[in-house]
């Protein structure tokens, strides 16, 4: 047997193991350029957004991701540089940034407080909107009280929304700040009533459709986009009431400035050149008076 022939394979063992946890450590252009591999993780069910498509993905946050790559490969000087996409669920979605499994999360997501003690988040690159999915048989007590049609003065309020949300099953995607938000309405308004969570839009729609639930709370344009694909024949009923708005960023790495900086400067960019409009008329029928507005907003000088 050759001793120094096993010694130096040890040796060689050793440093392989050692340079994992610095690889895993590592900030983010540094573990691209090192693998040259840019990896985009994306939730699959959220077109427009985001959707699989073989082994690739699209949509228009996957649009954007394509962007952000493209200044990757300038900055790292890596014209070869390989993109693979990553799916991800609504609950290992922060953990697959902070762990490395993902360079970006390119799927717009709300920031909030909780998630950013692990993660962090680029500009926004949407305005999410919250709505409310029903059957066309829904009852009209129901919909009076989700239409906004219920006067919230005067000592009887209270009780007639009560009536009308009371005894009913809402759904909501599990993970989702939607799910708390059901939450507190219910404690804030003493309705007694049944809060189930589902994986995806896909499967709070067909729960609806099936009569397992009377409303089905998502993210407004993603509903649409349900709606007019899988759903056309009229069953399920799209409310105009838009619940909340909130600005959607894609997460990225708590620790990485440096790879925020340039994810942050190649949507301002697209910003002022107006690159973003193009991406919201190919996937989100074509921008409003009220988003270019908040374009502008967004857009870091």
């Amino acid at each position: 047997m050759n001793v120094k022939l096993t010694k130096a394979n040890n040796l060689l063992l050793v440093c392989l193991l050692t340079l994992v946890p610095v690889l895993a450590d590592a900030n983010t252009l540094e573990r691209v350029r090192a693998s040259n591999t840019f990896t985009l993780g994306y939730l699959p069910g959220y077109a427009p957004f985001s959707s699989q498509t073989g082994d690739k993905a699209s949509g228009y946050a996957i649009d954007l991701c394509l962007k952000i790559a493209d200044k990757v490969k300038t900055e790292l000087g890596l014209p070869g540089l390989q993109i693979r996409y990553q799916p991800v669920t609504t609950t290992d979605q922060v953990n697959a940034v902070s762990s490395g499994k993902v360079d970006i999360l390119c799927t717009p997501t709300l920031p909030t407080l909780e998630r950013r003690k692990t993660v962090s988040y680029s500009v926004p690159i949407y305005t999410a909107g919250l709505s409310a999915v029903v059957r066309k048989d829904a009852p009209e007590a129901l919909l009076n009280v989700l239409n906004g049609k219920v006067a919230y003065t005067g000592p009887t309020w209270r009780a007639t929304i009560n009536h009308g949300l009371s005894n009913q099953t809402y759904a909501a995607t599990a993970g989702e700040i939607t799910e708390d938000w059901i939450r507190q309405k219910m404690q804030l308004l003493g309705v007694v009533a049944t809060l189930v969570t589902v994986e995806n839009a896909d499967a709070g729609l067909k729960l609806l459709d099936e009569g397992k639930a009377d409303v089905f709370f998502a993210e407004r344009i993603m509903l649409q986009n349900r709606l007019s694909t899988q759903y056309s024949a009229g069953n399920l009923v799209l409310l105009e009431r838009i619940f909340e708005y909130a600005p959607t960023a894609m997460t990225v790495d708590r620790d990485d400035e440096n790879f925020r900086l340039l994810v942050d400067t190649t949507l301002s960019e697209m910003y002022r050149s107006g690159e973003i409009e193009q991406a919201y008329d190919n996937h989100l029928g074509g921008v409003g008076d009220t988003a270019k507005k908040l374009f502008k907003v967004y857009a870091i000088p």
